[in-house]
């Protein structure tokens, strides 16, 4: 096992060899959707990235997520075929969330020697989501609805 502080610079080293390894600027929280992100996750067991759905605003999470649902064939067929959809996903904290995501398993934060692994599964995902997203961006975000 490692220390708290061990683990922490672990951490901190993984993310700095990343963004050495795949340099470029992801849009992650700068959707210019309130509160629609886009994720990198890591621990021992699992790497995830993921969009996160999550307004306070019940309604516009369900809208969020249904725009994005009706787009899950093109998303699964030309850009993350394991990608997996929830509508309502509960968090260790009991907020209730809408995420879309794709994760590896057999990986581990703390083995340097499964980082390239993990390097080049965030990079693919990653980029595949932001090109869905930049590709729909218009549709998923107009909340209109046309009653």
């Amino acid at each position: 096992m490692y220390s708290k502080s061990e683990a922490l610079f672990i951490k901190k080293d993984f993310w700095v060899k990343f963004a050495e390894e795949y340099p470029r600027k992801w849009l992650l929280y700068d959707t210019k959707i309130k509160d629609f992100s886009f994720k990198f996750y890591v621990d021992n067991k699992k790497a995830q990235v993921m969009i996160d759905i999550e307004p306070r605003d019940e309604e516009k999470r369900k809208i969020y997520f249904e725009k994005i649902e009706s787009l899950k064939q093109i998303l699964l067929d030309e850009f993350i075929p394991e990608a997996i959809f929830e509508r309502n996903f509960h968090l260790e904290t009991g907020k209730v969330i809408s995420k879309i995501w794709v994760e590896k398993t057999g990986i581990s934060l703390m083995n340097r020697n499964t980082w390239p692994e993990i390097f080049e599964f965030f990079y693919e995902n990653m980029d595949a989501l932001e090109r869905f997203f930049y590709e729909y961006r218009d549709y998923i975000e107009d909340l209109e609805v046309n009653t």
